[in-house]
């Protein structure tokens, strides 16, 4: 299992912070890799509920399903990818802290063969895209811009 955990304190209450960052439909606003998001599953969030996230490489649209394995409001959000690319599990949690909320993401994927191989090539990029990325949604959330 390769992986890595990124953290950021975010200058909202957590229940603003969570409202954001638990609902994967809003990740295609902060996060480089997405340009489509779907909630696939009616009624409100939570645990069994699925959302479809498009990224593109090479000009070509790559669906990937993610399923909520966890789901506990202004605490901690996790999912799961039912289909696509890479196997990953990723895990979002929030703490009130002084000046806000901290939010720690946790990245789970299992590589094997070739794609271990490349994984390793390209963690260093993969790791500095997800901290612009928070960096970004911080000042998104911050400035009410989201």
């Amino acid at each position: 299992m390769e992986g890595f955990e990124l953290g950021i304190v975010i200058n909202r209450p957590i229940e603003e912070v969570f409202a954001i960052l638990g609902d994967l439909e809003n990740d295609v606003k902060w996060r480089s890799e997405w340009v489509e998001s779907k909630n696939m599953s009616e009624g409100p969030l939570g645990v069994g509920g699925t959302f479809r996230l498009t990224g593109e490489f090479l000009g070509r649209r790559i669906p990937t399903i993610y399923e909520v394995i966890e789901y506990e409001p202004d605490r901690s959000a996790a999912w799961k990818t039912v289909s696509g690319p890479l196997p990953l599990k990723f895990q979002r949690i929030f703490e009130r802290v002084e000046d806000g909320t901290q939010v720690t993401i946790k990245y789970e994927a299992e590589v094997r063969g070739l794609l271990k191989l490349v994984m390793s090539l390209l963690a260093g990029m993969v790791r500095q895209q997800h901290e612009g990325d928070l960096r970004k949604v911080k000042e998104l959330i911050e400035t009410r811009a989201l």
